[in-house]
Order: C-alpha cells, then sequence, then structure tokens
C-alpha cells in the first residue's frame, strides 16, 4: 500500500521554503550593496557634468549641428594638446548617463571596405540644457554646485546635526550672502545661476498665472537677483512698474531692464511700496521666524485692501501621497 509520510513531506517542503527565503534575502542585500556603490560614486556624475561644461563640450556639438568625432570635438576644446583618451573615457560614461548620445559609423579604406567604426557623439535633450548659449541653460547652476567654495559645505552635515546651524556659515564664517559680497567671482557665479533657473521656471509661471499680473500697476519681485522674473513679466506686461529689490552687491551687477527699477536693500528691514509683491524661491531658505519678518515687510509695502503676496516655492508632498 502506497503512503505519504506527512511530516517528512512537510519538513522536505520547509526545507526547499526557507533556502528559497534564504537566496532572497541574499538577493536584496547584493542589491543593497549596488545601491550604495551607485550612491556613493554619484559626486562623480556632478563632476562629469562639470567637466562637460568647463570644456563646453554641448556648445561644440551645438554648434558644429551635427554628430562629431572625438577628434573633431578635441580639435575645438580650449586646450592647444588635449588627451584624446581622457576625453574618450569621460564621453563613454557621460553616453551612459544619456548626456550624449554614441554613434558607431565604419569608415571606408580606400578599397571600399569598413574598418573599425569611428565613434561620433551626438547631443541629447539632457545635453541641450548644458549648452550655454541655449535659450534655456542649467550650465551656470552646474558650476556653481560644484565651485570650490560650494562643495565643502556638504562635509558639514554631520555637524549640524550635531551642533546646529548653517553648514555655509559653519565653513566660511558668513552667510551665502555676506561670501557673496566679499567674493566678486562666487557673486558671478551665484547670481547666474539663479539667472538661469529664473528664465526655466518663469516660462512655466507665465504659462500658468497666466493675465494673473495684468491687474496690477506695480510689482515688487522681493530678493529678485539681478532682475530677470521682474524682467520677464514686465515684457509680458509692459503697463506694470518693476521693482526688483536685493541686496547692494547683487543689484550692483544687475543689467538694465526697460520698465524695472533695481533697488538696493534689505528685505528684513524695508520693501518698496507697490501694488503686490513676488518672491521667487526666497522662504524656503529661511526659519518661520525669519519667514514672519520678511512677509511683515511685505505686508506694510502693499494696499491693505487691495495688495497680493505672489510666492512661488517648490511643495512636499506628504508619504502618503507618495505611496498612492
Amino acid at each position: 500500500m502506497w503512503y505519504c509520510n506527512l511530516p517528512t513531506a512537510v519538513s522536505h517542503k520547509c526545507d526547499i521554503g526557507g533556502e528559497k527565503k534564504i537566496e532572497m534575502e541574499e538577493e536584496r542585500l547584493v542589491e543593497g550593496q549596488v545601491e550604495i556603490f551607485q550612491q556613493l560614486f554619484a559626486f562623480a556624475d556632478s563632476m562629469l557634468l562639470k567637466c562637460a561644461v568647463e570644456l563646453g563640450i554641448a556648445d561644440i556639438i551645438h554648434r558644429n549641428g551635427r554628430p562629431m568625432t572625438l577628434h573633431q570635438i578635441a580639435a575645438e576644446l580650449p586646450a592647444p594638446s588635449p588627451d584624446i583618451s581622457c576625453l574618450f573615457r569621460i564621453m563613454r560614461l557621460l553616453v551612459r548617463k544619456h548626456v550624449f548620445v554614441q554613434h558607431n559609423r565604419p569608415i571606408g579604406d580606400e578599397n571600399g571596405a569598413s574598418c573599425n567604426p569611428q565613434p561620433e557623439f551626438g547631443l541629447t535633450p539632457n545635453s541641450r540644457w548644458l549648452v550655454r548659449d541655449g535659450e534655456l541653460s542649467l550650465a551656470p547652476m552646474v558650476l556653481m554646485q560644484n565651485y570650490p567654495s560650494t562643495l565643502p559645505v556638504w562635509h558639514c552635515l554631520s555637524r549640524c546635526v550635531k551642533e546646529g546651524g548653517v553648514a555655509f556659515e559653519k565653513v566660511h564664517g558668513v552667510d551665502l550672502w555676506g561670501y557673496g559680497a566679499a567674493n566678486p567671482e562666487f557673486n558671478h557665479l551665484f547670481n547666474s545661476a539663479m539667472a538661469c533657473t529664473s528664465k526655466i521656471i518663469m516660462k512655466a509661471v507665465m504659462a500658468e498665472y497666466e493675465h494673473g499680473f495684468s491687474r496690477f500697476g506695480s510689482l515688487v519681485d522681493v530678493g529678485g537677483g539681478t532682475g530677470e522674473a521682474i524682467a520677464e513679466i514686465v515684457k509680458t506686461y509692459p503697463h506694470v512698474k518693476g521693482i526688483n529689490l536685493d541686496l547692494p552687491h547683487v543689484v550692483a551687477t544687475a543689467p538694465q531692464y526697460q520698465g524695472v527699477t533695481h533697488v538696493a536693500g534689505d528685505m528684513f528691514v524695508e520693501s518698496p511700496k507697490a501694488d503686490a509683491v513676488f518672491m521667487k524661491w526666497i522662504l524656503h531658505e529661511w526659519s518661520d521666524e525669519g519667514c514672519i519678518k520678511i512677509l511683515k515687510q511685505c505686508r506694510t509695502a502693499i494696499p491693505e485692501d487691495t495688495g497680493k503676496v505672489i510666492l512661488v516655492e517648490a511643495v512636499l508632498q506628504c508619504e502618503a501621497d507618495e505611496d498612492a
């Protein structure tokens, strides 16, 4: 008579289940290792972008109007004898990161036979953001975020947890704006980075807010940098009197825009009078107490019954929304 030893069968089944569980745990552990290594070397991605911008690789290909070989790119680099091997390794990594695209096109010899392919590198939607002279470019932001004075700040995160305070001030002894006032090169770089992001965000603001600005006769951009945002608004609505408020060392380098008046001042102390206040990416930089001080000055600057404060800020979603 055939029968199954039930306890043995169940035990064997449990052994198989246990082995699979161990295999899954080991697989997850390996995946975790890969993730940590990717995060560990993530800084290299930013360094690659900086390298590409400093060498002007995207600009070179953009000017050429078509993909280029390594030797063609090297011939236009700001260097008398660039290292082609090093350039290839950098381009290979940037291709893997989808910053550039590589085309392998065979080269014909004198008899018409194809030889080893000569790789050509072209732009992608990603690398078009690295073209300095592009209508919309993030090249200044890449340079500013990887500037020698900016990178050491990231090494102070643990100190901030232990001691509190602001990382930038721990490194440089002054806040970001004080450092900019004393260092013209950094001031120019920071202002350029803010200006390039203003072009991007204002394109969305003007599209979404539509005719919201048309109701105002005057508008002050508090902390408006060198004035790109308010200039874009005034350009679209010429009847609006634009006022750009920022620190003296910032507005000192600001270009002149038709319909815009630059005012040197301190948003914690006083804001110029206007029908409305516009602030883009300002309040997130400050504590609740700092925000209250800024907003109190804004309140005194606008009409009590009809005045408006228009804020452009990033809104963080709660974890529940992220999981939905």
